[in-house]
């Protein structure tokens, strides 16, 4: 099909008998196209209102709309014309397609790449089909959909084709699509009794998208139980993994919804009531394809002040059975599944790291009782795992240094902005995961423990490492605290920080 910016010549094949076949589209064809569009479709809706219960008398009507909707369709591929959809008023007809199953056109004309090829055209189309509610209303349409119906399934499909191309355009309407029926709708379509399929798989995809980085969605899903909803859908794969790649993807999609949730510090207490600690304990020990997502899932639940609950409920629970042979051996299966060492031993090192912060009283004994167990073996693992880390940001920061050589000698000016990307890349290469081993080693010897601090300086020392090293990572981890959160937290956590060092 050759398109020369707002010209197209229609390829036969494609658009069959009955319409503009072999002819020119430009800006007069399209508005042709439009305004017979509008004609036809209040014609066949006054039918449709006339004769209700006699669909003979309509039947010519809907198959002459069809037929424009056919043409229409090569508007999809010229979005610099879509602004005369809004000045034709045509877009309050596009919505009334979606009671006719005719979901599809709309499909393509908010197709991602295309509206990339117009951002203007995209602009005006989009703002228009918002001010229709497009979202409540497609919501309304898929609610009386049968899925049992391929036809209808297929409308249910692209309705959600439609979603996901202008939240991907305009990732703001997220907020406003989800208030709209489309939260509740996506909870209610992802936990009803029917075989799996690809409408299951991308409801899930949809609301890991609402789900990112937008705390009102976030709060909506716990407010509508959705946490619940999660963690019921996702206790099928405790003890059962997928069966197919599709129900995998849909599995993490689920995974990454609920790992999103728990950013916002209300749906921890949601996850904590819901028994999803035990149900991550139950995934972690059963080593099916659920166990990698699930220890992110236990990271996200138990990191931060607001992490306290868990923490404690996860020692209640056992859960030092399950997380100290993780953290001493990584396991190789994690590697089949597409998981990195490196990634695997960052969430357990987070979650030991999270509850040395956070632990109290009982619990906290039992935490460190496990550093001494079985002549300190997990300290003994804990330098093992400085040593590997503190190379692999070495060799990073060797490179680092060559770049920065380089720049200044072409008399590049080394900026704020470039500072960061290189703090990034040397977290990327191991400094995060060498910052929460450093700082698990400064909590133990800060726990009046004084074989933990003996066995810490004892292999510091055989293995010539430095107190000053581990210092020095731990003041760059408290410089770099923040992250959203307040200033009052940022100072009383470097505060808290410094003041282990000086025991260390």
């Amino acid at each position: 099909m050759a398109l020369n910016k707002n010209i197209l010549l229609l390829n036969t094949r494609q658009w069959g008998s009955r319409g503009l076949v072999g002819e020119l589209v430009d800006e007069s064809t399209v508005k042709k196209m439009i305004l017979t569009f509008e004609k036809r479709s209040y014609k066949n809706q006054e039918l449709r209102i006339k004769f209700p219960d006699n669909p003979e008398k309509f039947m010519e009507a809907e198959l002459d709309l069809n037929d424009i909707i056919q043409e229409m369709h090569v508007i999809a591929t010229i979005p610099e014309l879509y602004h005369l959809l809004v000045e034709l008023n045509a877009v309050h007809s596009l919505l009334g397609l979606l009671s006719h199953d005719n979901t599809d056109i709309l499909n393509e004309l908010t197709d991602i790449d295309t509206l990339h090829e117009s951002e203007e055209g995209a602009e005006v189309l989009i703002d228009a089909l918002l001010e229709g509610q497009v979202v409540a209303l497609m919501v309304q349409n898929m609610e009386r959909l049968d899925e049992t119906v391929k036809e209808e399934a297929d409308g249910v499909y692209n309705t959600l084709a439609v979603i996901e191309n202008m939240a991907e355009f305009r990732p703001g309407l997220c907020t406003e699509a989800a208030q709209q029926g489309l939260m509740q709708w996506l909870l209610k379509r992802i936990k009803a009794k029917m075989p799996f399929d690809a409408n299951k798989l991308y409801c899930s995809e949809i609301l890991a998208i609402l789900l990112q980085n937008n705390d009102k969605t976030r709060e909506l899903l716990g407010e509508m139980d959705g946490i619940d909803v999660l963690l019921q859908q996702l206790s099928v794969f405790k003890r059962h993994n997928p069966a197919t790649a599709e129900e995998q993807e849909m599995m993490e999609n689920l995974f990454d919804a609920l790992c999103s949730c728990l950013m916002l510090p209300a749906n921890r207490d949601r996850f904590l009531r819901g028994e999803g600690l035990q149900l991550m304990n139950l995934m972690l020990r059963e080593k099916k394809m659920s166990r990698v997502s699930a220890l992110k899932v236990l990271d996200y639940g138990v990191i931060g002040p607001e992490g306290s609950d868990n923490c404690h409920k996860f020692v209640d629970i056992l859960g030092l059975r399950t997380i100290f042979p993780l953290f001493m051996k990584t396991p190789k299966k994690m590697k089949k599944v597409g998981v990195s060492d490196k990634e695997h031993e960052e969430h357990v090192c987070s979650i030991i790291a999270s509850m040395l912060r956070n632990l109290k009283g009982q619990q906290r004994s039992r935490l460190l009782s496990k550093f001494t167990e079985n002549d300190c073996e997990k300290v003994d693992r804990l330098m093992e795992l400085h040593f590997k880390y503190l190379e692999a940001v070495q060799l990073a920061d060797k490179r680092i240094e060559g770049e920065k050589h380089d720049m200044v000698r072409r008399g590049e000016i080394i900026d704020d902005a470039m500072d960061d990307e290189f703090y990034l890349r040397r977290l990327d290469a191991g400094l995060f995961v060498l910052q929460l081993v450093c700082y698990i080693m400064v909590e133990i010897c800060n726990a009046g423990v004084p074989q933990l601090q003996q066995r810490v300086h004892q292999i510091l020392n055989l293995r010539g490492g430095s107190v000053k090293i581990v210092r020095h990572i731990m003041r760059e981890y408290a410089e770099n605290i923040g992250d959203g959160k307040s200033e009052e937290f940022k100072e009383s956590e470097q505060k808290r920080i410094m003041e282990l060092l000086e025991n260390f």
